[in-house]
């Protein structure tokens, strides 16, 4: 199938590594030309070299933390100097450290918001004038499958990633009319970096081992295993396209059966 992505142009944001990485680089296969950010310089010029040497589309490395108010905003306007356009935007950012609830300060709640949802409503609040100027725009967020099964220990990510989830369907309702596209993919365990670090954090709270954790966290797949990365761009890449023209408002779990409910 022609996802229609060929010469689109695309920022995909929290893109060094991880889930935003694996993004990037089925959009450059798909033929869009892509910028991505991150907060590591390095880190993220050897991932556009990467996308690079596997895809031959070159990538735009836009470095920023996206937690600080004025980095969205001079995101998109970098992104949009560099691809000259903007047709799609994926919104997405490292997560918040896993803690329970009595564990956080109301400092550390400021900087989850930050990190995940303020960073979200100004990449939006930016490039809307943009997408209003494309022909076949869309947004998507990447969020979690704890919007409808929370995670043990990750408070801040169970209810950020939640509200996130709420202002994408709010925004698909409020901005059809200008043709903008809204979704939101909500991945379980993605053999990532990140999954690591949650995983070592559950395995010292159990007193088990970072092998038996992921063990346990596979078997909780009918599949019995944790997803690819490429498992989870192709959907995302799926989704931000013209092939997926009348899909708005979705919130798509890509998690190999974890999420046991029926809705």
């Amino acid at each position: 199938m022609d996802l229609g992505l060929k010469g689109m142009a695309a920022l995909v944001a929290g893109a060094s590594r991880g889930l935003g990485a694996a993004i990037a680089m089925e959009l450059a296969k798909e033929g869009a030309r892509v910028a991505i950010n991150g907060r590591d310089p390095s880190r993220l010029r050897q991932t556009a070299d990467h996308i690079l040497s596997h895809t031959g589309s070159h990538v735009f490395p836009l470095p920023g933390d996206l937690s600080r108010p004025e980095v969205p905003s001079r995101l998109v306007e970098t992104a949009v100097q560099e691809l000259g356009s903007l047709d799609i935007l994926v919104t997405n950012s490292g997560g918040p450290p896993p803690a329970r609830f009595e564990e956080l300060s109301d400092e550390e709640w400021q900087k989850a918001i930050d990190l995940l949802l303020l960073s979200t409503v100004r990449l939006i609040r930016s490039a809307l004038p943009h997408l209003r100027r494309a022909s076949a725009p869309s947004v998507l967020t990447i969020t979690s499958y704890s919007v409808k099964q929370p995670i043990p220990n990750l408070v801040l990510s169970n209810s950020l990633r939640a509200a996130v989830a709420g202002l994408t369907k709010t925004l698909a309702l409020e901005l059809g009319g200008d043709g903008i596209r809204f979704n939101s993919i909500l991945p379980a365990w993605t053999e990532t970096e990140r999954a690591v670090e949650l995983m070592s954090d559950q395995a010292r709270r159990a007193g088990i081992s970072l092998e038996e954790q992921r063990r346990r966290i596979a078997a909780a797949s009918p599949l019995g295993r944790m997803a690819r990365p490429e498992e989870f761009a192709r959907v995302a890449t799926f989704l931000c396209s013209p092939a997926a023209s009348f899909v708005t408002g979705a919130m798509l779990t890509v998690d190999g059966g974890m999420y046991k409910g029926t809705f």
